[in-house]
């Protein structure tokens, strides 16, 4: 299940990391975004992939929220479950 996302523009394109709560880390890049990108628009398509990602894998409804930025080019987000999967509910 994703528990946060860290965003990077880089020179080649927009980067990903997935933190998991397992402790693992999925990593990526964004296709079909440029490097010039507007920020906003970076995040709304790697918001779209996780909570595709917790849906499709997990059965999972999650919401994401955006930290404040604390560097330019680099993002932070938290995932929160807001409906769990149909096996977790009671």
């Amino acid at each position: 299940m994703p528990k946060g996302i860290v965003l990077l523009a880089t020179p080649e394109g927009w980067r990903h990391s997935v933190l998991t709560e397992e402790g693992g880390t999925l990593c990526g890049r964004l296709t079909g975004l440029p490097p010039d990108t507007d920020p906003a628009e970076a995040r709304a398509a790697v918001t779209a992939v996780v909570v595709g990602l917790a849906h499709d894998v997990n059965e999972a409804d999650v919401d994401v929220v955006w930290d404040q930025p604390r560097e330019p080019g680099s993002w932070t987000a938290r995932v929160t479950v807001v409906a769990p999967p149909p096996s977790a509910r009671c």
